[in-house]
């Protein structure tokens, strides 16, 4: 492949994860809305070949630096607010080995950032339990299995002090059996120890 291809294509690579970054950081898009979005405003209708187009984790790379140039004097709380909370709805739901994901573990989470816990139990209907009689009004959902086997998942989400919170229902199987993904990476997933080494500023 040519040089002067391999270069347009990293940096239009490069632009279309700064694009989705910034939608991310400002507006709370989900990855794939973003990555969608940026290509249409860079490319319009045009075809996109796949070695143009931005991993999460280069994206992930971008919301981080957009965090740190323009939201550095309100992001840091916003996290840690968000990592306190988590800590809390996780110490009440520990006996379904509640572990942390998404933006909140990883450090990028902004103003439009939501709670997302995995939890672990033989029974989904224990959870909602759980919850009705806490008296948390909650939605039901479903999400793809992490694995990508195919196959859903239960997920419950509710507020939890004015912050969405998401709890993914797997089995107790799905904890160990480790966490592939489908494209060979680790999903990233903490612990309510680990959570609690976050929330007091001391990573794990």
């Amino acid at each position: 492949m040519p040089t002067d291809h391999l270069a347009d294509a990293q940096q239009l690579r490069a632009e279309i994860a700064a694009s989705a970054a910034r939608m991310i950081a400002e507006d709370g898009a989900d990855y794939a809305s973003a990555k969608r979005r940026a290509i249409r405003q860079l490319l319009g209708q045009r075809r996109v070949n796949g070695d143009v187009l931005p991993d999460n984790a280069q994206i992930e790379d971008e919301v981080r630096a957009y965090n740190e140039l323009f939201l550095s004097d309100t992001q840091p709380a916003r996290l840690q607010k968000l990592r306190e909370l988590a800590l809390e709805v996780m110490t009440d739901l520990q006996v379904f080995s509640p572990y942390l994901t998404g933006a909140v573990l990883n450090g990028t989470a902004g103003e439009h950032s939501d709670i997302h816990l995995q939890l672990f139990t033989d029974s989904p209907k224990d959870v909602e339990m759980h919850l009705l009689n806490r008296r948390i009004d909650f939605e039901v959902s479903e999400l793809p299995h992490f694995s990508g086997r195919g196959g859903t998942i239960e997920r419950l989400s509710f507020l939890h002090r004015r912050e969405g919170v998401h709890l993914a229902i797997y089995n107790v199987d799905d904890l160990r059996a480790g966490r592939r993904k489908p494209d060979g990476r680790t999903l990233e997933r903490a612990d309510i120890n680990a959570v609690r080494q976050l929330a007091a500023g001391t990573p794990p």
